[in-house]
């Protein structure tokens, strides 16, 4: 089929094909950005935590009595650890001063000289105590876990920012020692030396929800906090239970302690995941609105060229020409207005992608996006081309002569 007269028939409607090519145009430029921030928003929330979040429960409280107060927290911890361990199902307990999803966050920077500020790296810093590891259920991929003897308590060493020894995650050991060879080495919190002698699988920082790169940069110091949450490993169909008797021999130990939230990490991680969750569903009706009033607007100007072009379409039809023919006809036209509005709003996506970048700090737009946003609106005015377009071919040449 030839294009020239579909071309030419084109230009008797320029104001009509116009507006197509510019509501195609934009509805191409939205919807290339929203696809890649739908994809951006849903891989932050899918992330790997690095925790096994079905089987812990967490308990966030305010200690107000003495006993958690000074050198005798310490104490007063375990023997709350002693009575959570024993609870039906617990199979492992632990304080934890900060854990992913948590509402607590501390930082450090880290250097591989002493001073060496020119070259530190911001990292999350969590300081455990035993049973940390078990509990969350972190792996171990080289080195060694904490001995009992390594063990310190928080006001001393955190006073002096004493860390003899540490653990990295693999992210944060090959950013620190790109060789891979992190193992062994010392990096400096301060002014002493804390050598690296065991590296885990990712861990994600407290704060890791929200970043999309650094989100696993976390070093493990064996230094037990004097307060925090309680944090309860459990089978996933125990956790509510073992939550209320968590609280219940918590308050009968301490009823002056105040349990400020009391969460399985599923719930937690829902949570924060909560701002992500309304982008993506904003975005996508948004999308579905641009793609809905694109078809109708589509639909709507192919059904009145039909409507025009009756007589035409009837007189085709005596001289010879096929439905294929028909349909086809309108098929390309619709391609070739559809076509123009996806270079002109792949365009206006880069122009979309750049204000967002700079309002926003966003990442640049992938060029693969274009393509998939142009497949989309060819289909869609395919789509809304055929219901009109097989009236038109369905015309009577008998019919169309006698509405001369």
């Amino acid at each position: 089929m030839s294009i020239a007269p579909i071309f030419k028939a084109l230009r008797r409607h320029k104001t009509a094909v116009i507006l197509i090519v510019l509501q195609i145009a934009v509805c191409c430029a939205i919807l290339c950005n929203s696809i890649y921030l739908i994809k951006a928003r849903v891989d932050r929330m899918t992330r790997s935590s690095g925790v096994a979040e079905s089987e812990l429960v967490a308990l966030d409280l305010r200690n107000l009595g003495d006993a958690y107060q000074g050198a005798s927290a310490d104490g007063a911890i375990r023997h709350d650890l002693a009575l959570l361990r024993a609870l039906p199902g617990v199979t492992a307990a632990t304080m934890a001063s900060q854990f992913p999803y948590g509402n607590s966050s501390w930082g450090t920077s880290i250097g591989l000289k002493p001073d060496d500020e020119a070259h530190k790296f911001e990292v999350s810093m969590s300081m455990v105590s035993p049973g940390f590891a078990e509990t969350l259920g972190l792996k171990l991929q080289q080195g060694r876990w904490f001995s009992n003897e390594e063990y310190g308590e928080q006001g001393n060493m955190m006073n002096q920012m004493n860390m003899p020894v540490g653990i990295v995650t693999r992210s944060l050991a090959n950013r620190l020692f790109p060789a891979g060879d992190a193992l062994g080495k010392s990096v400096y919190l301060g002014k002493t030396p804390t050598r690296i002698v065991g590296i885990i699988d990712d861990l994600m920082r407290p704060d890791g929800f929200q970043a999309d790169v650094h989100s696993y940069d976390s070093i493990v110091l064996p230094v037990k906090p004097n307060g925090g949450s309680y944090l309860l490993r459990v089978a996933p169909q125990d956790r509510g239970r073992t939550l209320e008797a968590a609280e219940t021999a918590l308050l009968k130990a301490d009823p002056d302690r105040i349990i400020v939230s009391k969460k399985t990490l599923e719930e937690m991680r829902h949570d924060r995941y909560g701002r992500d969750r309304a982008v993506v569903w904003l975005l996508v009706i948004v999308s579905v609105c641009m793609l809905a009033i694109s078809a109708f607007g589509i639909s709507g100007l192919v059904s009145f060229w039909v409507q025009q072009r009756t007589k035409q379409i009837g007189v085709r039809r005596a001289l010879g020409a096929t439905r294929g023919d028909i349909l086809h006809h309108f098929q390309i036209e619709n391609f070739l207005i559809v076509s123009g509005g996806i270079v002109l709003g792949m365009l206006l996506a880069f122009g979309m992608n750049q204000l967002l970048m700079a309002k926003y700090e966003l990442p640049r737009l992938p060029l693969f996006y274009l393509p998939i946003g142009a497949l989309v609106l060819w289909l869609l005015g395919q789509a809304a081309v055929l219901g009109p377009a097989l009236r038109a071919a369905a015309i009577s040449p008998a019919i169309a002569t006698r509405s001369a």
